[in-house]
């Protein structure tokens, strides 16, 4: 029989449901199999006094709002806003005013169009992370999970980096200039990516080679670099993940980001443990000043926020349904696609040996035309 469609998710808790949450645990012969990550670590440093009840406004994409935590306020969209993503982390451990903007899916198109209203004037705290979307990256990941002989990854990531490269720095540098405009006096935060590949693709039902895996993260290194120089240019503060989550890669023994998952929107992005272990410390020092570790005080704050944000982010349900989700989509050998590629390329679709022995020489040739 043809290879199916992966099913079977890698995760393994989820956090207690709650009336104004959405759950996505992923549920196997009735076993909750979602992640809710590691256990609770100490703070680092106190929070200054004086800054309690400061506005803060979280913008940006699905790195934000914490797709990937598995559990979602109920806000009538899309938009994957977790109690557990960095933004509510660090307007509970502060006290700020947080208004929770991020949107799974967003692109800078989309912050301009529906999430720039939240800033005023006497907004003192803004967070973004955007640019992964525009520069189509959910795309380059469903191309590159494929098999080496129906795929063209590295094509993929090519056109990734000279979007990178040639168009994303001019739309970036507008939109830093449109939050400037309406928040003057605001800290600004620029938040990166981290990488997600070590090198090795334990999932089942994914072909990512060592060669791609590098060029993967290699990509993420390069918008990394634009936010960083463009936020400098703009007087903004950048925060970079890398460093932190390295050893918690996917397939890492530590995984702070989710791989292959059910249901699907989930992967490829951090994880519970990577929003509190990863972004927290990273971010926090820039809006907070200090370096913050979740504590119990700060995730039963968060915890009671949830009817809050839910209330206020129905507010501008009817903008963000304008956003269209961006969705890494498992490989599908049973697609008229597949079997062509399988046909071209002598693969028997009815054998995982076949299929694999073809990825490894097909990746092979392509990682020794790129000089991997």
């Amino acid at each position: 029989m043809p290879v199916p469609r992966p099913s079977v998710p890698r995760n393994r808790s989820v956090p207690r449901r709650r009336s104004v949450l959405r759950d996505h645990g992923v549920r196997s012969g009735g076993v909750i199999l979602a992640g809710l990550g590691a256990g609770l670590l100490v703070a680092a440093t106190a929070v200054p006094a004086q800054a309690a009840g400061s506005s803060y406004v979280a913008l940006g994409d699905s790195y934000s709002s914490g797709t990937g935590t598995r559990t979602y306020l109920n806000d009538g969209t899309a938009c994957q806003r977790s109690i557990y993503a960095y933004p509510s982390l660090i307007a509970s451990a502060a006290g700020y005013a947080l208004n929770f903007r991020a949107c799974s899916g967003a692109t800078i198109p989309d912050v301009t169009n529906t999430q720039l209203s939240a800033l005023g004037a006497g907004t003192a705290y803004v967070t973004l992370s955007v640019g992964g979307n525009d520069a189509g990256f959910a795309d380059v990941l469903t191309e590159c999970a494929k098999p080496g002989w129906m795929s063209n990854c590295n094509g993929r990531i090519d056109t990734a980096q000279s979007f990178i490269n040639a168009t994303l720095p001019s739309r970036l540098a507008a939109l830093y200039d449109a939050i400037k405009a309406r928040s003057p006096q605001a800290r600004v935060t620029i938040v990166g990516y981290p990488r997600i590949f070590n090198g090795d693709d334990c999932n089942a039902f994914t072909w990512f080679s060592p060669s791609e895996e590098s060029r993967l993260n290699q990509t993420a290194d390069l918008l990394n670099s634009k936010l960083a120089t463009l936020a400098a240019s703009k007087g903004f503060a950048f925060a970079n993940p890398t460093n932190a989550f390295v050893g918690h890669a996917v397939c890492d023994r530590a995984e702070w980001i989710n791989g292959l998952s059910n249901p699907i929107s989930e992967s490829y992005h951090p994880k519970v443990v990577g929003h509190s272990s990863g972004y927290l410390p990273t971010v926090s020092p820039f809006v907070t000043g200090s370096t913050l570790r979740l504590t119990p005080a700060i995730r039963a704050t968060a915890a009671a926020s949830a009817e809050r944000l839910t209330t206020q982010q129905r507010r501008y349900a009817a903008l963000d349904r304008t956003i269209t989700p961006k969705s890494f989509v498992a490989p599908d050998l049973t697609t008229p696609e597949a079997k062509a590629a399988a046909a071209r390329a002598g693969v028997d679709l009815s054998s995982r040996a076949s299929i694999d022995a073809a990825d490894a020489r097909y990746s092979a040739a392509q990682a020794r035309a790129y000089g991997g």
